[in-house]
This record gives structure tokens, sequence and C-alpha cells, in this order.
């Protein structure tokens, strides 16, 4: 059997086939495998989500999670950290759940599974660029590679989607699919920066982090998405965890509607709460400046843009007056930001669209419009949050196709020789 793609989800399938006795080469089409877990979470590799099936199934939306159900049940997030650490990989979790490698890194955690592929027999043919399927009589027969056609009874497809096209992830398995006659779901960002309007006036902030915020998206003065953590300003617009959350939604509704951001950098603490401690503070000490307001509770840098923005005069605090500090509070808890320009599609971490979940059995992986063809991984239309959701639905699904992939091979070779 052919697997087409060496990425999470292609590695494991392959290797779990093998393990079952099947016959299987790995086409990969850059120089290495794993390049985009390689990347993965700044190079860490956030392995997979700690929790029950159901809590990391919470990652994903309603239809999702439905399709992923079986397969993650089947191959569990544990069962994958397992794997990994028999073979000496040391790994932690950290209070969000996220699972990482303790002292190595994701490339590391590329050279495991590489090694995996090696003690089963895996045959391994990187720099080795498919173009395209080999279809007879509606069912897959193979893949062509270039002028060559490498013939085999079941086909995995696991190229990725369209993100960091850098890695190899170029959308070539849509393309196929869609010949194969499935329905491809229109591709968007997800877990992509947000590029703002104006660009010019965010960049001087680029590099400024903010801790534990609200990031809300809105249209027309409606909140459409929101999302509490770590947001950082960049040259173009803002990124970090929630920008990435938030960018999903923002990608889907922008195409028709305008979306504008703004923060709530004071979550914990309701408006008129937030407005009394504040006004307590300058009677306090009211010969202060503005500023002191604060200064404990921003980075220096966005000092005067956010007392520009609340229209606070420099002058002692004790003489702002209520109207000015309330106004200050309002500035804090709902800090307008910026029109959204764009989403960069290749630049997120995964893209929501990809072949239709209706038109793949969620049980084995199989397309139901092409005998012969196994769909998994990020080809799929499924993109679940930050924090490792993504590499499992990959090791998961990967995982059943290759299962059921080899055990139908191994049958047919079984039939052939009796």
């Amino acid at each position: 059997m052919l697997v087409v793609g060496g990425g999470a989800a292609g590695i494991v399938a392959a290797w779990r086939a093998a393990s079952l006795g099947a016959r299987v080469i790995l086409l990969e089409k850059t120089p290495r495998l794993g390049t985009k877990i390689s990347i993965s979470g700044g190079g860490k590799c956030n392995i997979t989500h700690e929790g029950t099936i159901e809590d990391v199934l919470k990652g994903f939306r309603r239809d999702e999670a439905r399709f992923l159900r079986p397969a993650m049940y089947r191959w569990t997030n544990r069962q994958m950290v397992d794997l990994l650490v028999a073979r000496g990989l040391k790994v932690y979790t950290r209070p969000d759940g996220r699972i990482f490698p303790v002292d190595q890194t994701a490339k590391d955690v590329v050279a495991i599974l590489a090694s995996l592929l090696e003690e089963v027999g895996v045959d391994v043919r990187v720099r080795t660029p498919v173009t395209g399927l080999v279809l007879e009589s509606g069912r897959a027969a193979g893949v062509r590679v270039g002028e060559d056609a490498f013939l085999a009874p079941r086909v995995v497809v696991s190229t990725g989607g369209s993100s960091y096209p850098n890695s190899g992830t170029t959308g070539d398995g849509w393309r196929w699919a869609r010949e194969a006659g499935h329905t491809i779901v229109p591709v968007r960002a997800a877990l992509a920066p947000i590029y703002l309007k104006t660009t010019e006036d965010w960049a001087e902030l680029s590099g400024v982090a903010l801790r534990d915020v609200v990031l809300k998206a809105r249209v027309q003065g409606r909140e459409a998405d929101r999302w509490r953590g770590d947001l950082l300003f960049t040259h173009q617009g803002l990124s970090g965890p929630c920008a990435l959350e938030v960018s999903r939604v923002v990608a889907e509704r922008m195409i028709a509607e305008e979306i504008t951001l703004a923060v709530d950098l004071i979550p914990d603490q309701p408006s008129d709460r937030f407005a009394e401690s504040l006004h307590a503070q300058a009677m306090a000490a009211p010969k202060r400046g503005a500023r002191s307001l604060i200064e404990s509770l921003l980075p220096e840098r966005l000092h005067d843009r956010l007392l520009a923005d609340a229209r606070l005069p420099e002058a002692p605090v004790g003489q702002l007056g209520r109207k000015a500090i309330n106004r200050l509070a309002e500035t804090l808890k709902a800090w307008p930001l910026a029109t959204v320009r764009t989403v960069p599609l290749e630049k997120g971490e995964v893209v929501a669209g990809g072949v239709s979940l209706a038109e793949v059995d969620p049980h084995s992986m199989r397309s139901l419009h092409c005998e012969g063809l196994f769909l998994c991984g990020e080809v799929l239309d499924v993109a679940g949050r930050v924090g490792g959701y993504n590499l499992q639905a990959a090791w998961s699904t990967g995982f059943v196709a290759g299962e059921t992939a080899a055990k139908e091979t191994v049958e047919i070779g079984t039939a052939r020789s009796s």
C-alpha cells in the first residue's frame, strides 16, 4: 500500500499499517519527514493535549468532534504519548493541558517517529513528489510520480492542508480528492495571525505582549467571537493565542462583513468596580500623573497610546475628575484596536476547510466516493484550537487510516496467495 505525505498523519498511518504486516511505501515530496512537526510549537512540539478524549474533543467544533470521536477513541492521546515515551522521550504537561517534551525538541519527536518506521520496515522515499492519483474504474489504483506510476490496492492521502507552504503542504491532496469525486469545503485561515488596517500606526508596538487579556471580534458592534489568553503585537497586526483562536471566525465573517477588534485588558474586574478602584488610587495620590494609574497594569510602550485613546490630559490625577477616570476605565475594559485587513491563509498553523467530512467514513477514514482511497490528517475539513488538538487529530486519523488500509491490503494478499 502507499501513503502519500510524511507528516504526522502519514507517519502514523505508515507505521501502523506496516506493524500489521502490510508492505508500505511512504512518499514524501520534501527532503525530510515531519517538516511541519519540526516547526510546531515554536520548534518544541506540542505533542497533544491532556485529559479524557471528551476533553480533547472540546477543542473542535461540534461536527468535527463528532467525526473525530471514533478515531480518537481508537488511538488516544495517552497511547500516542506512551508510544513516544517508550522510545526515550520525556514529557511534561503544562497547567493548560498542553503536553511537550521536557528537554528535547520537535526534531527529537520526528527522529523517534522515523525510527518507528524503520523498525517496522516502511520503505520511506523522500524527494518523491506525487503528482496525482491513478484512478481506474472509480477506484484508487496507485499514484503518479512524474511520468512513473506506483501501483497499489490501497492509497492513503495525508498531504496536509496549505498552511506553511514552505513545509510542503501546498494543498495537493485537495485537487486529487476532487478528481476522485470529493467535495472540497472552501479553505480559509484558522489559527493564523490577524493583520490590521492602518498597520503603520501599530508597527511601533511590534513585540509588545499582553498577558491574560480578552480579545473580542465584533461585527457591526456585536460580538462575534472572543478568546482569553496572551496577545502579541506584530508589524502587521496581532498574533499569540488570542489572535490565533479568533482568527477562524474572523476569516469566515470578514468575507461579507467588516470586523473590528477590541481588547479587555482587565478581564477579572467589572467595569464599575474597576473604575472605582482607579478613582480610589487617584484620591490616594492626587499629585501623581495620569500615567500612574496604568503603569502597573500595562507594558510601558502602551502607556501613551492608552492615555491618548482615553483622552486623558497630562495633569495630576487629583484634577482629572470622575468622568475622565471613568473614560480611562472604559478604554482599558474595551480598548478598540482597528479594523481587520486580512487573515493570511499561508501563515496559519492549520487551515479550515478541505475534504468534506460527510464523504469519509469516520470509523475507517475510507473514502465514500472512491474505493481504495483513504484520507486523514489536515487534508480533511478539521481545524481545532491551539494546544495540541490538531496534532492529536492527525495522529488518530492517521492510525485508523493505516490500520484499516493495512487490514484490507493483507486480506487481498492472503486471498491471492491462496
